[in-house]
């Protein structure tokens, strides 16, 4: 089942059942007003019921004529992790992480799928990271590592666009993972019961149609059992929060001369099994303020 977020024709938000597959979405099951959205829709422990109940009725909104939102836009939480493939690790030239490196991107830095990516005004060094989004469908906390794929509701793509000048500030990540719409979070959620083995998914990374990122999820130093455990240890994981499992090696910055993403460009994030998100690249306009 592919659960998304989006904005229908009369200009509510809501969350729904995406019909066809991966490859052509055709249309959408809307699940509102039971449910308002999808994070929502996960927090009632009927929810994911509720929706399979209702995924072979018919389609009341066309896919095309939806705007796709970040899958989850509004998670309490999301989590990011730093060099977590053994491909990237090499590439920057560090040592092996002998614990998960995480820090935070806030809500109102995603867009959905097929939106514009922004570009902003004080850097051109705007990178891609294409990478697994993990979405928690349970509340927990110490969940141990054998038992947390029963608290995964399903996984998505994300691009996690880095501003590199800004990440590199100091040794903090923050300021250049959090510019306004620089995250990608989309199309969809595939539940977790649709992926057999999510270590054997492959994801690649293609800008302007040129493969730049390429690997298997058997690559991730710490796995998707491995991050949700740990970071159940440390806060309370609740339906709807977000982990980003890290991305792999081919990065905009380690290539010679730099490959940054520019004004009018493409980017794609594909993960097998789950799907593709594409947006485009747009340039924050010089005079963008909020005062």
């Amino acid at each position: 089942m592919k659960l998304t977020s989006y904005i229908g024709s009369d200009g509510r938000e809501s969350c729904g059942i995406v019909t066809g597959s991966i490859d052509q979405p055709e249309g959408i099951i809307d699940l509102g007003p039971r449910f308002r959205s999808l994070r929502e829709l996960l927090a009632d422990p009927e929810g994911l019921a509720f929706a399979r109940s209702q995924a072979h009725g018919e389609a009341n909104v066309s896919f095309a004529d939806a705007q796709l939102l970040p899958v989850i836009p509004d998670p309490s939480k999301i989590f990011c992790v730093g060099v977590n493939f053994a491909s990237h690790v090499k590439e920057t030239g560090r040592e092996m992480p002998a614990k998960p490196m995480i820090f935070l991107r806030f809500a109102e830095s995603q867009v959905g799928a097929n939106q514009p990516m922004l570009c902003p005004k004080v850097s051109d060094q705007f990178d891609y990271e294409g990478e697994l989004a993990v979405i928690i469908g349970k509340r927990c906390r110490y969940v141990p590592e054998d038992k947390a794929l029963d608290y995964v509701a399903g996984y998505s793509c994300y691009n996690d666009g880095s501003v590199r000048d800004w990440q590199r500030h100091t040794q903090q990540f923050s300021p250049g993972k959090n510019f306004v719409e620089t995250g990608a979070f989309g199309p969809w959620m595939v539940t977790r019961d649709e992926i057999a083995d999510v270590s054997a998914l492959s994801m690649k990374t293609r800008l302007n149609g040129q493969e730049v990122q390429a690997a298997t999820l058997d690559d991730l130093i710490f796995d998707v059992p491995a991050l949700v455990s740990y970071c159940s240890s440390f806060i309370t994981l609740q339906p709807g929060d977000v982990i980003i499992c890290g991305t792999t090696g081919g990065v905009g910055a380690f290539h010679k001369p730099p490959l940054w993403m520019k004004e009018g460009d493409t980017v794609e994030v594909e993960i097998s099994g789950i799907g593709i998100l594409r947006n485009s690249i747009a340039k924050e306009a010089p005079d963008f303020a909020i005062l």
